[in-house]
């Protein structure tokens, strides 16, 4: 994580959650901690997704910094084509639970479209970068989860 507020997960993973704390302190909210469960795993899905990923396709740590030097296809991304991004989102998701925040709610919900148009900006960068092995990984891996209704291949 970069210390920048340019890094999508200096945001997610601080920033909003700063914001959100702080709001719910300012509200006198009681926090459900039984959803924090949900802030670590979005948090270690996007981390040891990413490092899954680096250290076997090699190149920068995002797409916006460059491009992979190999397609990676095993392990969690054998599951989802976008680990790392489902991971933001069940991080928002278990933060909007924890606080019942509407900052929370209104920042995760905001979150979900974007992502998903980062994830689809991505898809057309693969393709041009390895072309049919990706359409071919793309066509059997789903890019949020299996069996979402939603998640048509590209």
């Amino acid at each position: 994580m970069r210390p920048s507020l340019s890094s999508t997960s200096t945001r997610t993973f601080a920033a909003i959650p700063a914001a959100v704390l702080t709001e719910q302190f300012l509200a006198r909210r009681r926090l459900r901690l039984r959803w924090a469960p949900l802030l670590v795993a979005g948090y270690l899905q996007y981390r040891l997704a990413g490092d899954y990923r680096i250290s076997r396709a090699g190149g920068p740590p995002g797409m916006s910094q460059g491009r992979p030097v190999r397609l990676v296809t095993t392990g969690v991304y054998a599951y989802s084509r976008n680990p790392m991004y489902l991971g933001h989102l069940v991080f928002l998701t278990g933060l909007t639970l924890l606080t019942r925040s509407p900052l929370a709610l209104a920042v995760t919900a905001a979150h979900v479209p974007w992502f998903d148009e980062r994830a689809r900006a991505d898809h057309r960068r693969l393709i041009t970068f390895f072309g049919e092995p990706y359409r071919e990984y793309a066509a059997r891996v789903p890019r949020w989860l299996p069996g979402l209704p939603t998640d048509r291949p590209d």
